[in-house]
């Protein structure tokens, strides 16, 4: 191998290559599974709630194989990709009266984290039918809530694992790249937020977001067992969206996506440019994504 390879941030040189190849001719029988995963636990590669890198291994190795570079054993079974032919969430009908007036008139609202609780179907099914960017299944972390006044549903927020660069975002931080490869778990995305569209409540919004705030961290360390400092957000002026209820709930504008997604290799814009606005849960919270 005369050049190092790179993936996911981390570069494999010729000796973690041999280390592969050591693993693989020693367990001969067993699965590329057991193989990921025994790799995982020398290097150490674990989430921040302990849990073994594997899908994370598993597509160095297949990246690796591709290039010639290592053979793996093959493979014991293909199960169905899930993703392949996935079905959308089911409708669950739920009351769609008209619902107005000030926000003082539904308190005290019910903020339920719902994630991997039965109400989580719930919050699936009202994403896919009323949010206009429909149910996505999320890969990595994720908190999901959902609003009830007097018992209905009002509105629901979602949040998963943050990208690992964002321009404007990283140069509001300040951190290095190592910082941020090490720290990027301690941020989250607010990846879908949704106000029931037979609900008019001036304000609702924001209050959410304030909800959000005050409990997102305890819910997270619950779920994942480490806390976040820092919520992000994009909002699309191509929508007609401004971020008005984010600016209320004083969040900062950091500045605008690239608007060339995660994977590109073109450097050229291949999506609308978003906005970015994002607010700190610590004051110190700089200091936490630096250590």
């Amino acid at each position: 191998m005369d050049e190092p390879i790179r993936y996911r941030g981390k570069t494999f040189t010729t000796r973690e290559i041999e280390q592969i190849r050591e693993v693989i001719d020693t367990h001969p029988d067993k699965s590329r599974r057991f193989i990921s995963q025994e790799l995982c636990r020398r290097w150490g590669w674990t989430q921040p709630n302990g849990i073994l890198k594997d899908m994370v291994c598993r597509g160095l190795l297949k990246q690796l194989e591709t290039l010639g570079l290592v053979d793996l054993p093959p493979r014991k079974q293909n199960p169905p990709n899930p993703l392949a032919k996935r079905s959308k969430p089911e409708r669950i009908e739920v009351d769609q009266s008209p619902l107005y007036g000030a926000i003082a008139a539904i308190k005290p609202i019910e903020f339920l984290q719902v994630r991997r609780t039965p109400l989580e179907k719930l919050y699936n099914s009202l994403i896919e039918h009323y949010h206009y960017l429909g149910y996505a299944r999320l890969v990595g972390e994720q908190i999901k809530y959902v609003a009830f006044a007097h018992g209905r549903p009002v509105a629901c927020v979602g949040w998963c694992s943050a990208p690992r660069h964002i321009g404007c975002r990283d140069r509001h931080i300040g951190w290095t790249q190592e910082q941020r490869r090490k720290n990027i778990s301690l941020m989250t995305t607010n990846t879908r937020f949704l106000i029931l569209p037979w609900v008019r409540i001036p304000n609702l919004a924001s209050h959410l977001l304030g909800l959000c705030a005050r409990r997102i961290c305890r819910d997270w360390e619950q779920l994942y067992n480490h806390e976040i400092v820092f919520l992000e957000t994009f909002v699309d002026p191509a929508r007609g969206f401004s971020g008005t209820c984010y600016k209320a709930a004083n969040w900062t504008y950091l500045g605008q996506t690239t608007g060339r997604g995660k994977d590109d290799r073109s450097h050229k814009v291949n999506r609308s440019l978003k906005f970015v606005f994002g607010y700190p849960l610590r004051s110190d919270f700089r200091q936490a994504l630096y250590g």
